[in-house]
């Protein structure tokens, strides 16, 4: 965390399977040392991503009832481990556990995963945090992959700790003029990611990021925009 701080960025997002295999593992000892060392360096922890990366087994689409029910206790979890080390929002990307199975239609995907959300929604607003939707890139997963299609689940689910969050190399795969997609989902926007389509960061790919930071401007959003590198051999 030091050397974020240093960097000069003011908070930082945690994928939980980098601390441990469950968060249900986490002590609460271990969680107060995660909050206070980053208030020590005057960083804000964001909340979460890669959720459903670990522990193994988790989805909110399959077919079998125990599973998605034991994926909706997990992501009560999660939410309680967010609040626990100060974070406010859950980034729902976890492209492999969402994925529809073989046999299954989007129809019935989507109405499981609604299921699984609007079994969670309840801890989240207790606590404080925000659940975010992201879209994907179809060679990422094959259940929601545009904005438009995660704007219609959270319409449905209609629920205040329930949001959309964007992500700037996943709206590059919908082929549309990134600055547009922004401007039609400004209602539900609560989290944004910068990175580009070639996985690095701001400014390292082909993606002019003045548009996008000029139009989050114009309809008014205050919240973090969130570094996400995947590619780090440059560093």
């Amino acid at each position: 965390m030091e050397y974020i701080s240093r960097l000069g960025y003011q908070g930082l997002e945690i994928a939980p399977f980098t601390l441990a295999s469950s968060v249900e593992e986490i002590s609460p000892a271990r969680r107060k040392e995660i909050r206070l060392l980053a208030e020590d360096y005057g960083l804000q922890i964001i909340g979460l991503h890669w959720l459903l990366a670990s522990p193994k087994g988790l989805s909110i689409t399959s077919s079998d009832k125990k599973v998605r029910a034991r994926t909706a206790e997990y992501l009560k979890s999660l939410i309680e481990f967010c609040s626990d080390i100060g974070g406010k929002v859950l980034v729902f990307g976890s492209p492999k556990q969402r994925k529809i199975e073989n046999g299954s239609s989007y129809e019935e995907a989507r109405k499981r995963a609604k299921e699984v959300f609007a079994n969670s929604l309840d801890e989240a607003k207790d606590r404080r945090v925000t659940i975010c939707l992201e879209p994907l890139a179809r060679r990422e997963t094959n259940f929601i992959n545009t904005a438009k299609e995660a704007v219609s689940l959270i319409e449905e689910i209609d629920h205040p700790n329930f949001k959309l969050h964007l992500d700037v190399k996943a709206m590059s795969d919908e082929g549309r003029p990134i600055p547009k997609i922004i401007k039609e989902n400004k209602k539900y926007l609560f989290h944004f990611h910068a990175n580009d389509a070639n996985g690095l960061g701001p400014g390292f790919g082909k993606i002019d990021f003045g548009p996008i930071i000029k139009t989050l401007k114009e309809i008014g959003y205050s919240g973090f925009i969130s570094v996400e590198v995947f590619d780090l051999s440059p560093g």
